[in-house]
């Protein structure tokens, strides 16, 4: 079973703020799949477990950027 789940990114406004932030969450475990629009801001994320919030948190911001809240 997969769990996906949407996060709200600030800062993204390009294809490669959308590359680090798919990097940085991608090396989570579990993680099977991220999508990050740098557009709307949306990260999607596919996972076989659902992610604890910070963990996502941290990686966002590794990246450089910062999580918001839906």
């Amino acid at each position: 079973m997969s769990v996906t789940a949407l996060y709200r990114v600030t800062g993204m406004s390009c294809g490669h703020c959308e590359g680090a932030v798919s990097a940085e969450i991608s090396e989570l475990g579990g993680v099977t799949s991220v999508k990050a629009v740098a557009s709307s801001g949306e990260v999607t994320v596919v996972s076989e477990a659902p992610l604890d919030e910070d963990a996502v948190r941290a990686a966002v911001d590794e990246a450089g950027f910062e999580l918001v809240r839906p």
